[in-house]
C-alpha cells in the first residue's frame, strides 16, 4: 500500500509537469525550443539551475562524504563560486555579442569551421555519458527503493522515467524547462529542509549540541592545510574554479538557460544570485551529511556513503518523509537530464545539422527534423542506462 502511494504521488507530479508543458510550449517554434524566444526571466533561471548544477548525485552522494572529509567540499564550492563570476562577466558577454544559440559557434568566429564542429561534437559525446551515468545513479536508487517492491522491473522503470522527460519537453524545450526546473527545484529544496528537521527531531538535540557533536567528531573540517593532501585548499579552489568555467560556461546544457534570458545585463544578474544560493545549499547539504552521520552513530548503523541518506529516510524515518524524499531526489533527477536531452538536441540542430544555416529548409520541416533527434536522443540515453 504505501509503495503504491508512492507510485501515485510520482504521477501527480508528472502531471503537474505535463500542465506546465502545456501552457508554456503553446505556439512554440524550433527557436523556442532552442533559446526560449529570449524571454526567460531571469530569476526563473537563475533558481531553476540550482536544480540542474545539484543533479541526483549530489542529492544522494554528497551527504555521504561528510563523515570522512568534513566540510573540505566546500572548499571546491568556493572554486565554484569564483568561477560562476567568470562565466558571467568573461564568457557571457561574448554570447551575447554575437547573438548566439549555441555557445559553440563562438569557436567558428574565432578558429574556424573545423574547430567549431569538434567542439559541438566533444559536448555532444560528454553530455551524453555524463547525463546517463547520473540517470543511472538515480534510476538505481528508485528501483531499490520503490520499483521492485511493486514488480516493476529496471528496463521498465527506465522506460517510464525517460518517456515522462520526453513528454513535457518535446514541445516547449528551453520555453518550457526554465518553468519545470524552477517548479523541480523548489521541490528539491522542500526536500532537503525537511529531512534537516527530521534528523534534529529524532536526534532531539539542539542546534548548538549538534554543531558541537559534528565538530568534536571531525566532521567540521573546513580547510585542508597540508599541500601533499589531494584535497589541499588551493587545489580545490583553484580546481572547482576551472570545472565552473568549463562545466558550465563551456556547456550547452548550463548555458542553454542563460543565453534565453533577454538581455546580458539579466543574464548576469541571474549567474550573480545563482552563485550565492548555491553557496547556501552546498552548505545546507553538508549540514544535513554530518547530522545522518550522528543518527547513524547514535544508535549503531552503518552505511556505505551512497546509502547513507536514503537508507535511513527509508528504513528509520516515518513515511512521509521518505515520499517527500523520494519527490526531492526526482526533482533533482529531472532538471540534469531534461535541461541535457534538451540541449543535445539543440547542438545536434544546430551545430551538426546546420538550423541556422538551412534556409531550404521551413519552420515545419524544421520542427518535423528537430523532434526525429529529441526521441533519438532519449532513445539513446536508454541504452546506455541499460548497458
Amino acid at each position: 500500500m504505501n509503495q503504491a502511494f508512492i507510485i501515485i504521488i510520482l504521477i501527480a507530479y508528472f502531471g503537474v509537469l505535463l500542465l506546465i508543458s502545456h501552457y508554456t510550449s503553446k505556439n512554440s517554434t524550433s527557436q523556442s525550443f532552442f533559446t526560449g524566444d529570449k524571454k526567460s526571466p531571469w530569476y526563473l533561471v537563475a533558481f531553476g539551475m540550482i536544480g540542474t548544477s545539484l543533479s541526483g548525485v549530489t542529492f544522494v552522494s554528497v551527504p555521504g562524504t561528510v563523515t570522512a572529509n568534513g566540510f573540505y567540499y566546500y572548499q571546491m564550492v568556493l572554486g565554484f563560486f569564483i568561477g560562476y563570476f567568470i562565466v558571467a562577466y568573461v564568457l557571457l558577454p561574448l554570447y551575447y555579442k554575437y547573438n548566439l544559440s549555441s555557445i559553440y559557434r563562438y569557436l567558428e568566429y574565432r578558429l574556424g569551421f573545423a574547430a567549431y564542429k569538434w567542439g559541438a561534437g566533444y559536448f555532444i559525446l560528454s553530455r551524453t555519458l555524463g547525463a546517463t551515468v547520473r540517470l543511472y545513479l538515480v534510476i538505481n536508487v528508485l528501483q531499490l527503493f520503490v520499483f521492485d517492491s511493486v514488480g516493476i522491473p529496471f528496463w521498465l522503470s527506465t522506460v517510464i522515467i525517460i518517456a515522462m522527460i520526453i513528454a513535457y519537453t518535446f514541445r516547449g524545450g528551453v520555453k518550457t524547462i526554465v518553468w519545470t526546473d524552477t517548479l523541480q527545484t523548489v521541490f528539491m529544496l522542500l526536500a532537503l529542509v525537511v529531512c534537516i528537521l527530521a534528523i534534529q527531531s529524532e536526534l532531539n538535540w539542539s542546534w548548538g549540541h549538534i554543531w558541537s557533536q559534528m565538530s568534536d567528531g571531525g566532521m567540521t573540517k573546513l580547510w585542508s592545510t597540508d599541500p601533499l593532501r589531494k584535497d589541499f585548499m588551493w587545489k580545490h579552489i583553484i580546481g572547482g574554479a576551472f570545472i565552473t568555467i568549463t562545466m558550465t560556461g563551456l556547456d550547452q546544457e548550463m548555458m542553454q538557460k542563460n543565453i534565453s534570458v533577454k538581455n546580458l545585463k539579466d543574464a548576469q544578474k541571474n549567474m550573480v544570485v545563482f552563485s550565492f544560493i548555491l553557496l547556501f545549499v552546498n552548505a545546507l547539504f553538508l549540514l544535513l551529511g554530518g547530522m545522518l552521520q550522528l543518527f547513524a552513530t547514535k544508535n549503531g548503523w552503518e552505511f556505505k556513503p551512497d546509502d547513507l541518506f536514503p537508507s535511513i529516510v527509508q528504513q528509520h524515518l516515518p513515511f512521509g518523509i521518505f515520499i517527500i524524499f523520494i519527490i526531492g531526489l526526482i526533482s533533482a533527477l529531472f532538471p540534469s537530464v531534461d535541461g541535457a536531452i534538451t540541449a543535445l538536441t539543440s547542438s545536434f540542430c544546430i551545430d551538426i545539422l546546420g538550423f541556422e544555416r538551412r534556409s531550404d529548409m521551413d519552420e515545419t520541416q524544421k520542427n518535423k527534423l528537430r523532434k526525429g533527434v529529441h526521441l533519438s536522443f532519449a532513445v539513446l540515453f536508454m541504452l546506455l542506462v541499460f548497458y
